[in-house]
């Protein structure tokens, strides 16, 4: 069920199973006041936070609490990153509800992306298992914006604006040396939406490569026989490449990675595809003698992370946080929060995670990039004939 919380009543849809908090805090006191940016600014803001882990979700046992008063956040929208710290994996739910059960805490707001919504669901399944009367709540927070259901999620507006900065960089580099060449690396292992959207905005990439969308090197048709036309037409390009691309050229099994369906575990290292493709262009050029290259590398991804949200995601962050605090406040537990065709909607845990959202390359914003930066598709014709054939046979055999 997924549940329009500006349309819906919550009274029709509150789980019989889920105590109202107010019958057990009957006092508990709620903050009118206009939210403004962040989550953890806004879940405080909303109404007064006593204490938060700190660290990830390891911070839930290791004691090391800070208080959250609307003083302790009123200016942590103005700076990047988290107060609270972050972790990756070591997640053990065990631990974590004892420790929420061990200090009578009654409602969990957790932020991140889809791995840590994962962990969320676990969380939930073990307060339900042990009857608790806690509600657990997620928020979606993650630049990839790789989170299914929802529209967005929070950070994906200022990962996309800072993105294109790095891609004005490298286009003023590569504009001004002949037979230049400008790579940018962005971030997006298994998801390509910050890389395809910062393309469509800035409107000077030649070429933009994702995890959904598969390119080979050499040959007909390949990448570097893309590249050599664009310079001799214009003298320069700019190239935009998502960390996961490629992966598969990188490593010795052929096979795309792909994140494991309801694993919780960290990712899989992924190796460096802006430094390895900067390689391949110069040793490709560097063998052929009537033309120079000049190569510029940008990889902006830490500085995406760490600035400040922007007005955009202010905005957003205002609206998510007042819907998990409201739905907690109804009763609702075990869902996210997160806009679904321009509604906030609260979304059960295992719709959340069926799994992860990723570009659609036969759908029109990935035509419309296609055709603003008017590249190949790259797509292997002995591949293609193979699988069109193995299709073909498929269906003989069904028949």
């Amino acid at each position: 069920m997924v549940l329009d919380c500006a349309n819906s009543s919550v009274s029709d849809f509150v789980l019989e199973d889920v105590p109202h908090l107010s019958d057990y805090i009957p006092d508990l006191p709620t903050y009118p006041d206009p939210l403004q940016d962040n989550p953890s600014y806004a879940v405080v803001k909303q109404y007064y936070v006593n204490k938060d882990d700190t660290g990830g979700y390891p911070g839930f046992y290791s004691r090391n609490t800070v208080p959250l008063t609307p003083k302790v956040v009123n200016d942590i929208h103005k700076r990047g990153g988290t107060i609270l710290g972050t972790s990756y994996g070591g997640h053990d739910t065990s631990k974590i509800v004892d420790s929420i059960q061990d200090r009578g805490i009654n409602q969990v707001y957790i932020l991140g992306g889809y791995g840590t919504q994962m962990e969320a669901a676990l969380i939930f399944e073990e307060v339900r298992r042990r009857g608790l009367k806690v509600s657990v709540v997620g928020i979606p927070k993650t630049i990839d914006n790789d989170i299914p259901v929802i529209d967005k999620s929070i950070g994906f507006d200022t990962a996309v604006e800072e993105a294109q900065r790095a891609i004005n960089s490298a286009h003023v580099e590569a504009e001004s040396t002949e037979n230049c060449i400008g790579v940018v690396k962005l971030m997006g292992r298994y998801s390509g939406f910050i890389a395809m959207y910062a393309t469509l905005a800035s409107r000077d990439v030649d070429c933009c490569l994702i995890p959904e969308s598969h390119f080979y090197l050499e040959g007909p048709g390949g990448l570097l026989e893309f590249i050599e036309k664009r310079l001799k037409e214009q003298s320069h390009m700019v190239i935009v490449v998502a960390e996961g691309a490629g992966q598969e050229l990188l490593s010795e099994n052929p096979t795309p990675i792909k994140r494991v369906q309801g694993d919780a575990t960290p990712d899989q290292l992924f190796q460096d595809v802006g430094l390895w493709l900067s390689q391949k262009i110069k040793d490709h050029f560097a063998k052929r003698k009537n033309m120079t290259l000049s190569l510029k590398y940008i990889d902006p991804t830490y500085m995406i992370r760490a600035i400040p949200s922007n007005a955009s995601d202010n905005v957003f962050c205002t609206l998510l946080a007042q819907s998990a605090v409201h739905g907690a406040m109804a009763g609702y537990t075990g869902f996210t929060v997160g806009p679904v065709n321009g509604r906030n909607c609260y979304i059960p845990f295992h719709l959340i995670n069926e799994g992860e959202k990723n570009v659609v390359i036969t759908d029109r914003m990935w035509a419309r990039l296609l055709a603003s930066t008017h590249q190949p598709s790259f797509s292997n014709t002995k591949e293609m004939v193979g699988a069109r054939d193995e299709k073909t046979e498929n269906q003989t055999s069904d028949s």
